[in-house]
């Protein structure tokens, strides 16, 4: 995956990019990429740069350079970095107030603003002053080196750990754990110190080991920086790789319907038993935990009552519908997007009465949204779709004003076209159980009598 496409970047924004681990060489890497693609790439830093590293960028110029000379640089080289006074071997940084005002003045496409210093360590908790980030960006990039995982928490391997040790409590010297970068990376008063207010805001992994294990030890770090945070996604990669961005984690939730009446089964089917002693709706809440899929919202309507007695010793929240009684799935739904938090980017749309959906089934969608960065992602078996289905925020607005009976699944046959299509092994994302026999059956192909 390319930076732009997994930063989201969008021409006319200014990014700022904070933190330790590889920042001079991320800038530089969207730099050349955007620049590859046409784009009139500016970039700048409110932090003293060593000469070295300004000499990475095609073309660098003083500030003060005549605007007509930066103009043709960028016509000739499409990227061009603006420094300030060079003294002792390093370019200045340039005041952020100047910094907020390059866009306006000259004819460029995006600025990049290198925003922090962290001595050339993998990690980095802010001293006073630090960082500068200009007024008026639209794009904050807080960097961190997975590289650091399992060197000593000391002043050697780790820039400013004092604050660390203060903030999280982390013992001084021990090895660093992959989710100790996470917490200092989503700290208000670590890694997300001084990140304006709204902005949009996505961290970068850099150096994310690959292999299988330490790859899902990066992901879990990925997730915990999410958690309770105002970070939007996290981005696992190496800059200097041949495929810089590998996946970008983002927080995604799940909406469980189950709202029904349950009128075939004569009696509430989400309550009947399932395996190691749950229930069927407890079965599935209980998977989706265990996947990390946070947070989980069960829509309830009929058997209301019951249904959260069920739960109650389960994290999750609840939506009552209030269209149940006319409007099973389309009323469930409208309710489950409106009661999730501001932070969630996509959602599983689970039905409640598919217990034999495999937990791989789920883990495939949250991948293939991971790495392919499409906002409806659909399973299908002998190719045609079934459910869960995965939507993100983008499509929410759609489905809210979705009316009559029906109005989702009409909603996704004119979507698959734009889906990600994930092939599965099983036709149970077909599969509800609806009826007495299904039950049997269903309690059948999982070993119940």
């Amino acid at each position: 995956m390319k930076f732009r496409e997994a930063f989201g970047i969008e021409k006319g924004d200014m990014v700022a990019l904070i933190g330790a681990g590889g920042k001079t060489s991320l800038m530089v890497g969207i730099g050349y990429e955007l620049a590859e693609l046409g784009w009139r790439v500016l970039a700048t830093s409110t932090v003293p740069m060593p000469l070295e590293q300004v000499g990475l960028v095609p073309v660098a110029l003083p500030l003060e350079s005549p605007h007509d000379q930066i103009s043709a640089a960028l016509t000739e080289s499409r990227f061009v970095f603006l420094h300030g006074e060079v003294s002792r071997g390093r370019a200045l940084g340039i005041n952020p107030g100047i910094a907020t005002l390059i866009p306006d003045m000259l004819d460029s496409d995006i600025l990049l603003i290198e925003a922090d210093t962290a001595d050339g360590l993998p990690l980095k908790a802010p001293r006073a002053g630090e960082p500068v980030i200009p007024a008026g960006v639209s794009l904050v990039i807080p960097v961190a080196s997975l590289a650091v995982v399992g060197q000593p928490l000391d002043a050697a391997h780790v820039y400013n750990p004092e604050a660390m040790v203060r903030a999280c409590a982390f013992p001084e010297g021990m090895p660093i754990k992959p989710s100790w970068v996470a917490q200092v990376i989503r700290d208000e008063h670590l890694g997300m110190h001084g990140v304006p207010h709204g902005v949009r805001t996505v961290a970068f992994f850099n150096q994310s080991p690959m292999t299988p294990f330490n790859r899902r030890r990066a992901r879990a770090a990925a997730k915990i920086a999410l958690r309770h945070s105002t970070l939007q996604a996290v981005a696992l990669g190496e800059v200097r790789g041949h495929e810089p961005v590998r996946e970008v984690q983002r927080t995604v939730g799940a909406v469980v319907l189950a709202a029904g009446a349950s009128r075939r089964m004569g009696e509430p089917k989400l309550l009947l038993p399932w395996l190691n002693n749950r229930t069927i709706i407890e079965h599935i809440v209980e998977q989706l935990i265990k996947l990390k899929v946070d947070p989980v919202t069960v829509v309830t309507g009929h058997y209301a009552a019951e249904i959260r007695q069920n739960l109650a010793r389960w994290e999750v929240n609840f939506a009552q519908s209030r269209t149940f009684k006319t409007a099973e799935l389309d009323g469930s739904l409208r309710a489950g997007l409106q009661a999730l938090p501001a932070n969630v980017s996509a959602t599983l749309v689970v039905m409640g009465d598919q217990p034999d959906i495999p937990p791989k089934v789920v883990q495939q969608l949250l991948m293939a949204y991971a790495e392919q960065q499409r906002d409806l992602v659909v399973p299908q078996f002998d190719g045609k779709p079934g459910y869960p289905v995965l939507v993100a925020r983008r499509y929410w607005p759609e489905l809210l004003a979705l009316k009559g009976e029906g109005g989702f699944e009409r909603w996704l046959t004119a979507h698959l076209e734009d889906a990600v299509r994930v092939t599965v092994e099983t036709d149970s994302i077909f599969r509800s159980v609806d009826t007495p026999q299904d039950y049997r059956e269903a309690r059948a192909r999982v070993g119940l009598k």
